[in-house]
């Protein structure tokens, strides 16, 4: 296992312990809000600050971009932390919200990991060598049509003005599927879409550390990750179509008439 990757895994447990001892006080912690539907608790801040303090004891030179304290530092190593994906869910007692770290250098993401406390599940992933949960490989589904498929989403909470070409999407590729979950995480989602409990997932306007750790794993376990003109230009964008090799064509096919002039 790369050194950063067992970096990125003792960061992710340690904040996933601090995020379950807080369980035991979620009515009394400080929440503010950051923009339309948009929290943040003295947890995730917490947690970034344990994440961060792991990091830079290890690589004191490397640059962080992070959810809550921004960008800090050059370096051609740059570790993207979202450090509560799904701050909703934990502030409601909703069991679906993980870490996220990823490890880009040079401009493209080489290293991942999320990590789910609720479960204790650890997905990892460093390019070229696989994707994992818990040491067991992963690998996306072999589903080659719509039909039957389990797919994910996120809705656009945040940006009313895109309620309507969403909805259209959603309204052509609902019928063609078996079902649609919205959970209220999409490094989630996206460790679910490499682990084959997910066939699919899209999403409007992620920001770099919603998806960066989860793209990779998609990816390392044979997946395909597009924007919605089918180009790989995610990061600055956030607008994700995440498969298995099989359906990301269909799902491309079906969601890009509603999506790829308004978001591309």
């Amino acid at each position: 296992m790369h050194p950063m990757l067992n970096i990125a895994i003792r960061a992710a447990r340690n904040a996933g312990s601090l995020i379950m001892r807080s369980l035991q006080h979620v009515d009394h912690l400080e929440v503010t809000t950051k923009g339309r539907n948009d929290y943040v608790s003295d947890v995730d801040r917490l947690v970034e600050e344990e994440i961060i303090s792991v990091i830079k004891k290890a690589y004191p030179e490397h640059a962080i971009m992070a959810e809550e304290s921004g960008k800090a530092g050059d370096s051609e190593t740059v570790w993207i932390i979202d450090p509560l994906d799904g701050t909703t869910n934990f502030l409601h007692g909703f069991p679906q919200y993980c870490v996220s770290i990823a490890v880009k250098v040079r401009g493209r993401v080489e290293h991942a990991c999320i990590y789910d406390p609720q479960r204790d599940e650890l997905f990892t992933a460093s390019r070229g060598d696989g994707a994992q949960l818990n040491d067991r490989r992963l690998r996306v589904t072999k589903r080659r049509e719509l039909d039957g498929a389990l797919i994910a989403t996120g809705f656009p909470f945040k940006y009313p003005q895109y309620n309507e070409p969403y909805f259209n999407s959603l309204q052509a590729l609902f019928p063609k599927v078996a079902d649609i979950r919205r959970t209220g995480s999409a490094a989630l989602d996206l460790a679910y879409v490499a682990a084959g409990r997910l066939d699919g997932y899209w999403e409007i306007g992620l920001q770099d550390w919603d998806m960066a750790a989860g793209l990779l794993l998609v990816e390392e376990a044979g997946g395909v990750v597009t924007n919605f003109a089918g180009t790989d230009k995610l990061f600055g964008k956030g607008n994700v179509i995440a498969a298995g090799f099989g359906i990301h064509s269909h799902m491309l096919a079906t969601l890009q008439p509603h999506l790829s002039d308004t978001f591309n």
